[in-house]
């Protein structure tokens, strides 16, 4: 068994850039191993072994050949047993505030995703009125619970923005394929403040809008996790062509569907 704890994940993964994200905070990346795994090709029978069946990612491996899983669980596990530095607030309170900030992240989540792989574009007006509303509610709770006069949830960049920050990045397939924007109003003042400086951070630049807008085109077709939109050979989400490579993919996902040919795929 290796010395050193294993990540399986996906590429460009925002469960798993969360750990990447606890790990450079304590100058520790390399206290575990991330192992990618191609989407686009049926799981590995060995890895499938390890996690029961199951395919979501990621997982993690514990020396002893233990199994964990939920980026929630590996993210908490990780910031108790590596470093001296805790991510978590110390305090009970505090943590308890930055824990129910968290759990607001499973429905933002969910509706993002759901927005940018939404095919019907008279639906197209509900979800973004969904993901307003999921804005002013965060915005609502930072500006009752935040403490501090910074941006952040306390006094530095912590747990709850470890969790958000690869939201708020994958979200930007949301401005390409549905030019999805904040308004320049109060009511969105504390989120935005709290979002760009989130995204800012030196510890969460592991991707760029690049990579997630050109990786992310088959979901704005309705197509996630490796599967192939219709009259389409080649995922996004392959690892070759690297996405340094090819072209920026339309911002219609409505009424053109690009071959993988104008997607430089092939």
């Amino acid at each position: 068994m290796p010395d050193t704890p294993i990540v399986y994940h996906i590429p460009v993964c925002p469960f798993s850039q969360r750990l990447e994200i606890m790990l450079d905070l304590k100058g520790a990346r390399d206290a575990v191993d991330f192992q990618v795994v191609d989407i686009t090709k049926p799981r590995d029978p060995e890895l499938l072994e390890k996690t029961r069946g199951t395919t979501a990612l990621p997982v993690l491996q514990m020396p002893d050949g233990q199994i964990l899983k939920e980026s929630l669980v590996i993210l908490r596990y990780l910031d108790e047993t590596i470093g001296d530095r805790r991510l978590r607030r110390e305090d009970p309170l505090e943590h308890a505030v930055e824990s129910m900030l968290i759990a607001k992240e499973g429905a933002f989540t969910m509706a993002g995703y759901t927005f940018v792989m939404n095919q019907d574009r008279d639906a197209r007006g509900d979800h973004q009125d969904k993901m307003l509303r999921l804005y002013r509610e965060i915005d609502d709770f930072l500006r009752h619970e935040a403490r501090g006069d910074g941006p952040w949830l306390f006094e530095d960049f912590g747990l709850a923005e470890a969790v958000f920050t690869p939201m708020f990045m994958r979200f930007w397939f949301l401005e390409y394929y549905e030019d999805f924007s904040l308004p320049a109003s109060a009511d969105y003042a504390r989120v935005r403040q709290w979002r760009e400086a989130c995204l800012a951070h030196p510890a969460a630049q592991q991707v760029s809008r690049e990579e997630i807008v050109k990786l992310y085109y088959d979901y704005a077709l309705g197509a996630g996790n490796g599967a192939l939109p219709d009259g389409r050979d080649r995922s996004s989400f392959v690892f070759e062509p690297d996405w340094q490579d090819r072209p920026w993919p339309p911002r219609d996902k409505y009424d053109s569907r690009a071959s993988d040919a104008e997607l430089g795929l092939v």
